[in-house]
């Protein structure tokens, strides 16, 4: 082979994809920055799975849990930008850069977005022996009682726990938020009346409220969900109130563009296919499946916005 040959040859293939379903790398690892069991390691399982079969190429979840996802994000914006390392993110990927004092990374420029994959609606419940079905009775009665009842939070500064704060402060309500160590004891507590109140994602407390063990009051998105048709959006009392948490798929900042329009379009047809449809549907989660600029734009969007709840609400974390 001639020279000009070998250095055509070798400049394609350095522009060229590290398409998934080739040679390099052997295989990729999508980092959930929660433990296993939850949401985020479920939606990461459940794509992970559907872009092996689609891009015939290994795809492995490593659970890299701690610091509101800050560990498994710091780790892929240190990775090589050529789709051996992905991040299934979620809301606190544009929570914590408000949130912390201290920045590991920048949320936008570190990363590539890649596609959001899908939305999880919060559902407020409360203790089936409160004495109230829904959320005016509810704000009726934390009036009448300032200080006196309380909200679980599975975590400080997570979605679930802002979504609370501007609850109180849009509602002009006084309730004690007490902290738990994840969403486990924080519901158990509320099932047990040790606490009143809770803002839990649709998974966690749906077959709860089905075995009347906890109170659907209302949900934080704007609109009516399917499976719980009589439940009002908060914002029908509380004007604007849209606080769903999400899932989306991000790679290392630098990524090629023809590799991220490649997995772009496999995460799109992965979450349109009626069986991850299904799946993510079962979990109480909305399908998306949007592109990696509207992806863009998205987090751009969530960062200023839960930049003003963390200011409004003075959650701050050392």
């Amino acid at each position: 082979m001639e020279r000009r040959d070998f250095l055509a040859l070798l400049s394609a293939a350095l522009i060229l994809p590290p398409g998934l379903a080739r040679a390099a790398p052997a295989v990729t690892k999508v980092l959930v920055g929660a433990t296993p069991g939850g949401g985020t390691d479920i939606v990461a399982r459940s794509l992970s799975a559907e872009l092996e079969q689609r891009l015939r190429h290994p795809f492995i979840v490593e659970n890299r849990g701690g610091a509101a996802g800050n560990i498994a994000a710091i780790a892929v914006a240190k990775a090589d930008p050529d789709g051996g390392t992905l991040l299934l993110s979620y809301t606190s990927h544009a929570i914590n850069p408000a949130l912390f004092e201290k920045k590991p990374f920048d949320a936008i420029k570190d990363f590539t977005p890649i596609s959001l994959i899908a939305s999880s609606p919060l559902i407020l419940v409360s203790r089936p022996d409160l004495g109230v079905t829904n959320l005016r009775e509810l704000v009726a009665l934390a009036k009448a009682k300032p200080g006196k009842l309380s909200i679980a939070v599975a975590g400080v500064g997570s979605a679930n726990h802002l979504a609370g704060e501007m609850l109180k402060h849009e509602a002009g309500i006084d309730i004690v938020s007490v902290p738990y160590k994840g969403a486990g004891p924080a519901v158990a507590d509320v099932v047990g009346s040790q606490a009143d109140l809770l803002l839990g994602n649709v998974a966690t407390v749906q077959p709860l409220l089905a075995a009347g063990k906890l109170k659907g009051l209302g949900v934080s998105s704007p609109q009516r969900l399917p499976a719980f048709p009589d439940l009002a959006p908060i914002a029908d009392l509380v004007p604007g109130f849209d606080y769903s948490s999400w899932y989306g798929l991000l790679g290392p900042a630098g990524m090629p563009p023809d590799l991220v329009r490649e997995l772009e379009t496999a995460v799109r047809a992965a979450v349109a296919a009626p069986a991850m449809r299904k799946r993510l549907q079962g979990e109480g989660l909305v399908p998306v499946g949007n592109s990696a600029a509207q992806f863009a734009q998205f987090l751009q969007a969530e960062m200023a916005r839960w930049a003003k709840v963390v200011a409004v609400t003075h959650t701050r974390v050392a």
